[in-house]
């Protein structure tokens, strides 16, 4: 009865099934405590999913004490609690795979678990429980493959069984409070392991070499502990499988691979927040199937190597927060890269061609270093471009036409660099903004202010649908603020300190947010927020011929012409149909006649007996 809509308590009439072998009402919506439901009675069940309910779960299991077959159960994803009186029994069944995870307070460490030999795979994961970790629970269940304990509050230090465990091929003991050494021959206990994971336990010391006699391990995280010395050369050369390197968020230092290496199944290198020194050993070249490198926030120095010719595979690569200097290679990433992060180091020197034809490219942060000369032309041809961040560089010149192309981009950030034309805050921008800026309607932040802009806001800003951020402050921007009412996910605006004039948008949706200090600065605007009245009799600017002739375009001036001449067509259409209803309706033509006739006799008793007061007053 799994995967259904099925609400409230379990009917009681479950308790005659007793020769119920299998029971599955795993992701559902049942409700209450376990402990008073009938299963109990199901004493000849094999198998038991309880998972993905509202269910409430003692930790000790007491209510399936008695079950003697149950070899596999399933409860995880509902509320786990610790029992208040257990009774010092012993279960009758021996499981073989207990899924127990879920939230909640579990007391400490389930005793049951001493009686159980046959494990082969226990999930604890995210349940609070007191004690230090149960390296029992190994040594007593010899057929263990998977033990997953994560964010389960365990503290003390980390022990292993005395014996090596050759079955044990995944350990997930993350987010705990050890705050002790890794134990030095963990490599001999567990030999086998595919996957290792012992992050953030505030672990201390140095890795221990014996990693390296993990042939077989695929994916090792160490990150987010106190771990300091270098890698290890026996750990780089001895795990032979390994694809997940995460050393992230430690204190290790020297170089960040070892010369020796050569690990061609290596994916992904994470080794970002530590002490390294040194530059980018040539070994790391090696790795040729490498998708992910990630050495950032380190100390690394010297110049940045060419990647294109050894890792055909790299997707993203992240070196920032480094010292590196020197010019980019030409060309040194693959074409198929996605991500590239090169921001607070020391480089300098042109981009010329150095991300030419990496049409994947999605991201591109080259801000904070010493970058000079032009934007390449080549900034448009990246399809899939969403953020480009080029500040704090001296780059110069105007920004090409070119990046108008960029359909997908959402974030710009050129600012505090010497660019002149078309660019972002506190430059020497002169002339009027480009419309095309509202083909960008992927973008989210746009910043010009502090510039010496002049002309009107472009009526096609009102396409920018995504985005979230609009300052035009400080320029010499004149006209209508035009119709941006419908931006509903604008969050910041501001045209303060220019030229406008008129009536601000109106106080709903979004604009309703602003206050005085978006509009201030801008003597001719009235409308709230500002005080100022439209109705007062103040002077408005006068608008250059050419400005009207940009407004007329953009739908804020009325043209004069067209409309005189839809009114003098109006004017003869409203004649011409009270002819024809006159022509069709005697009784309406006879009415109209007589009140014209009316009409001129009281006209003319009107005027022969005031004409002649009128001459005697004379």
């Amino acid at each position: 009865m799994s995967n259904n809509d099925l609400r409230g308590t379990l009917p009681s009439c479950l308790a005659n099934l007793t020769s119920l072998q299998q029971l599955d009402i795993s992701s559902n919506h049942f409700i209450g405590n376990i402990s008073i439901y009938p299963l109990g009675t199901l004493t000849s069940l094999h198998k038991l999913q309880l998972s993905r309910n509202l269910f409430k779960i003692p930790i000790s299991l007491l209510p399936f004490f008695n079950h003697s077959k149950l070899k596999f159960l399933d409860c995880h994803e509902n509320e786990i609690y610790a029992d208040i009186d257990v009774p010092n029994l012993t279960p009758k069944f021996q499981l073989e795979t207990l899924h127990l995870s879920g939230q909640g307070d579990g007391g400490v460490f389930p005793k049951f678990l001493y009686y159980q030999h046959n494990l082969g795979h226990v999930d604890l994961s995210y349940i609070k429980m007191k004690g230090e970790f149960p390296h029992w629970l190994i040594g007593n269940n010899t057929k263990l493959n998977t033990l997953y304990l994560p964010s389960c509050s365990l503290s003390g230090p980390l022990h292993l069984p005395i014996h090596s465990h050759v079955h044990l091929l995944d350990l997930d003991i993350s987010d705990n409070s050890f705050n002790s050494p890794i134990p030095t021959e963990i490599g001999v206990q567990f030999p086998n392991l595919y996957f290792l994971n012992l992050s953030g336990n505030g672990l201390i010391g140095d890795i221990p070499s014996s990693f390296g006699k993990m042939s077989q391990l695929i994916k090792l995280d160490l990150s987010n502990n106190r771990l300091s010395g270098i890698i290890p050369q026996d750990l780089i050369v001895g795990c032979i499988s390994l694809f997940d390197l995460i050393l992230s968020n430690n204190n290790l230092q020297g170089q960040i691979f070892p010369k020796q290496a050569n690990c061609k199944e290596l994916g992904r290198l994470l080794l970002d927040g530590n002490q390294f020194t040194g530059s980018i050993p040539y070994s790391i070249l090696n790795c040729t199937g490498l998708n992910m490198l990630d050495v950032s926030d380190n100390h690394l120095f010297g110049s940045i190597p060419g990647w294109r010719r050894n890792m055909t595979f790299l997707e993203v690569l992240d070196l920032s927060k480094n010292k590196f200097s020197r010019t980019l290679p030409s060309s040194f990433v693959p074409p198929q890269i996605r991500e590239v992060y090169l921001s607070n180091n020391r480089l300098q020197g042109p981009l010329t061609n150095a991300f030419y034809n990496c049409s994947e490219l999605m991201t591109l942060d080259l801000s904070h270093n010493y970058f000079t000369r032009r934007i390449p032309d080549w900034i448009g041809k990246f399809p899939k471009l969403s953020y480009l961040l080029l500040g704090y560089n001296n780059l110069v010149g105007e920004i090409p036409i070119q990046l108008c192309n960029l359909g997908q981009l959402s974030l710009v950030d050129l600012s505090n660099n010497n660019l002149s034309g078309l660019d972002l805050s506190c430059n020497n921008l002169t002339g009027k903004i480009p419309a095309e800026i509202g083909n960008l309607n992927m973008i989210q932040v746009l910043n010009l202010s502090h510039n010496s802009l002049t002309g009107l806001i472009p009526q096609s800003f009102s396409n920018l649908k995504q985005i979230e951020s609009l300052d035009l402050s400080y320029n010499k921007l004149n006209g209508k603020i035009p119709q941006l009412t419908q931006l509903n996910w604008l969050a910041v605006f501001s045209v303060a300190h220019n030229n406008l004039s008129g009536k601000t948008p109106e106080m709903v949706a979004q604009f309703a947010t602003f206050d005085n200090n978006s509009y201030e600065g801008n003597p001719f605007l009235c409308g709230p927020p500002l005080s100022k009245s439209c109705f007062s009799s103040s002077t408005m600017p006068r608008v250059s011929e050419e400005d009207k002739k940009d407004h007329k375009r953009d739908g804020g001036f009325m043209d004069m012409d067209a409309f005189y001449v839809s009114f003098l067509i109006s004017y003869a259409l409203v004649l011409l149909t009270m002819a024809a209803i006159l022509y069709i309706n005697p009784y309406w033509r006879r009415a109209w006649f007589y009140m014209i006739e009316l009409s001129l006799t009281n006209l003319y008793y009107f005027l022969v007996d005031n004409i002649p007061f009128w001459f005697r007053c004379y």
